[in-house]
């Protein structure tokens, strides 16, 4: 059966049986099956996922492309006289729908049902998250929805959706982190293991560095991990937003050779024992004085 991602992974219920006071279960499928035109047809103003993957559109498309669309899509009608000959919005199947159009057919198989916003959101976050079509910030989004706008609990989300409260407040402990994080696993540059390690941070300007690390370094989730705990025990290693670490013992080495040399120094640990070690100065005569310090003999014979 081709659907969005093939069959649903790990749920195995319809939607109409996560939606307690609408339809009983396996009501949605025995609806009478109708074709419409695609152009009749409006993208759901609910839909929760912003992203997607054109790779896979592109094997749904040839799929759709060799056998039609074979699971319909789910519609509502709209009130008569909506703008621009559309007389449907779409509730869900919004991969079937596009792969529909960039296949060439101008028809699409569809269930009618009534349906107001409330249930328009709650189907179109509930397929894409059985489906596994969102990114956890989507999925995370789309919880944070179900529970502000219609004032759900994180148990009766998790009912409503078909997984454990722990998974619920999970990934919504992820909306606590920077903008910048928050990115970064949308667009999968770092992992959710890394996202949740973040957390483990004591602040925004602590977690933006370990960031700052992750992306730089190609930290483990393991790594990121020991650096949250760092960061969060008491006089321990603090990143800074530029990503150098505040050690206790790497200050004092710093401040043994600034006094030595005369000017500011940095030092950065890296992976496996590597780093950089830098030497600051303002005028060729600040340099002459490090010099002095550290190559006396060449000094002197350039004297």
């Amino acid at each position: 059966m081709t659907t969005d991602r093939g069959p649903a992974r790990g749920l195995g219920r319809g939607l109409g049986a996560l939606i307690p006071g609408g339809m009983p279960p396996g009501e949605i499928a025995e609806q009478p099956v109708t074709e419409i035109a695609i152009a009749e047809i409006e993208a759901n103003p609910h839909q929760p996922r912003l992203m997607m993957d054109d790779e896979a559109l592109d094997e749904l498309t040839q799929s759709v492309r060799e056998h039609g669309v074979i699971q319909p899509l789910l519609v509502t009608e709209l009130p008569p006289g909506s703008p621009g000959g559309v007389r449907y919005r779409l509730i869900a199947g919004e991969r079937r729908l596009r792969a529909a159009a960039a296949a060439g057919l101008t028809r699409v198989p569809v269930t009618l049902r009534e349906s107001s916003d409330r249930d328009q959101l709650e189907l179109a976050l509930i397929e894409n998250v059985q489906r596994e079509d969102l990114n956890p910030i989507e999925e995370a989004r789309a919880y944070r929805r179900l529970i502000d706008e219609f004032g759900l609990t994180q148990q009766q989300t998790a009912d409503r959706v078909g997984c454990s409260r722990a998974k619920v407040a999970n990934r919504l402990r992820l909306l606590e982190l920077p903008a910048e994080a928050i990115e970064a696993v949308q667009d999968a540059r770092i992992s959710e293991g890394h996202a949740r390690a973040l957390l483990g941070a004591p602040s925004v300007e602590a977690r933006l560095a370990i960031l700052a690390r992750i992306e730089r370094e190609g930290l483990s989730v393991r790594q990121t991990e020991r650096l949250a705990r760092r960061a969060q025990a008491t006089g321990a290693a603090l990143p800074t937003a530029s990503g150098t670490l505040h050690d206790p013992q790497i200050e004092a080495l710093e401040e043994a050779l600034r006094r030595q040399l005369g000017t500011k120094v940095g030092l950065r640990r890296g992976r496996a024992g590597r780093g950089t070690l830098t030497i600051h100065f303002h005028s060729d005569e600040e340099l002459d004085g490090v010099l002095e310090r550290l190559l006396p003999e060449w000094m002197a014979d350039e004297a």
